[in-house]
């Protein structure tokens, strides 16, 4: 995938939280909800346009409680099937854009560095590129319009990973620009604070 002329930022936060114990998307770091860092993060990138933020569970109190700073909100009904259902709803909204870069609401401490070195990747004939962090596969992923196409493939709780098995994906190291840990629960919580 050569650098895209127009890229878009989808962040996947519909989750109900059942491991943290509600929504974790307003659990508080370091004086802000977590899915406020993944905004911000995101909206730091202005290459990025639009941004996309998909919420499910608990949606109407996460929108009071998150500056979502003017990133635009698509709800996700089906959200209790899982990330695949997030992932089609928050393509959809997306609309005809050449590729989209996906984090996640609940890794805070993916930075815009971290995003603009995925994005500033993208080259040659790949499908993906995907940030790796010491070696292992994490978030962001940009994706290419021919794999954002396939969405309606995907079901249950698994966002793209049957889909990038199959693809070529380029991997960027950013492990010194970031953190991927994803709060899951309240203990992985307090190890970031």
């Amino acid at each position: 995938m050569s650098r895209p002329a127009r890229v878009a930022g989808l962040i996947l936060a519909a989750g109900e939280g059942r491991r943290f114990g509600g929504p974790k998307q307003l659990a508080e770091l370091r004086g802000r909800p977590l899915l406020e860092h993944a905004v911000g993060a995101m909206l730091g990138v202005p290459a990025l346009r639009p941004v996309v933020v998909v919420l499910g569970a608990a949606a109407a109190e996460i929108r009071a409680g998150v500056d979502l700073r003017g990133a635009e909100v698509v709800e996700c009904p089906g959200w209790a099937e899982g990330q695949a259902a997030s992932v089609r709803a928050g393509v959809q909204a997306l609309g005809d854009v050449d590729a989209a870069l996906v984090t996640l609401g609940d890794q805070p401490l993916i930075t815009p560095q971290v995003i603009a070195a995925v994005l500033d990747a993208a080259s040659g004939d790949d499908d993906a590129v995907r940030a790796t962090y010491d070696g292992r596969p994490g978030h962001p992923v940009l994706l290419s319009r021919a794999l954002l196409d396939r969405v309606g493939e995907l079901h249950g709780d698994v966002g793209f990973r049957d889909l990038l098995a199959g693809a070529r994906v380029r991997g960027v190291e950013c492990g010194r620009l970031g953190d991927p840990t994803d709060v899951d629960t309240p203990a992985a919580l307090d190890a970031l604070r």
